[in-house]
């Protein structure tokens, strides 16, 4: 009973819209409409397509977020050559296929696997949890570092990694300084390839 009456009321709250919609319809043809209907035990909510597209990307925004944060609780954890322990520490690659893995996104483990991985993106389109790929420190000629964008604004980016430089840690550096203006390589999305 209670289903039926929601039912109704999905129908009542979809005949008004129609009729509020009556003259526009008559001036203008246009797409039939597709309305999806969530029902649960107690709650009726009538979701169009553009909601649903809308509540996607937002999703999505969250989970790039979700990824920036849990990456960012490991600022000043060692870096650690060939590891990805926690514990332990970090070296590039592995910090970044760690941060991925928990969110169900297989990356490569080398850093040299990002050559050809994923969706190169140009620098103006870079967005939160895409991976800047940088060619090694003393070879200009191979892949040698990864990190993961943490504040998206072009050039001017910044990103979470395991340095091996200075630091000896995973920190946030500049996309612009010169020591990885001249190393970079590509930007690539690889939660959405």
């Amino acid at each position: 009973m209670k289903l039926n009456f929601l039912v109704v009321l999905a129908f009542i709250l979809l005949s008004f819209q129609c009729f509020e919609n009556k003259e526009k319809d008559w001036v203008e043809e246009s797409k039939p409409k597709t309305v999806t209907f969530l029902i649960e035990e107690d709650k009726t909510k009538i979701v169009s397509p553009k909601e649903e597209t809308i509540e996607e990307e937002l999703s999505q925004e969250t989970s790039r977020e979700a990824l920036v944060n849990f990456a960012k609780t490991f600022i000043d954890v060692p870096y650690v050559y060939s590891s990805q322990d926690p514990k332990k520490g970090f070296d590039c690659s592995g910090f970044v296929n760690y941060v991925f893995k928990n969110f169900d996104i297989q990356v490569p483990r080398s850093s040299s696997g990002f050559k050809d991985f994923g969706k190169p993106i140009s620098i103006e389109d870079i967005a939160l949890g895409d991976v800047l790929v940088f060619t090694g420190y003393q070879d200009s000629t191979s892949i040698g570092h990864v990190g993961i964008v943490c504040e998206a604004n072009g050039k001017n980016s910044k990103f979470i990694h395991a340095s091996s430089g200075k630091a000896m840690k995973v920190t946030i550096s500049e996309l612009n300084s010169s020591h990885y203006t001249k190393r970079f390589y590509q930007a690539v999305d690889v939660i959405n390839p």
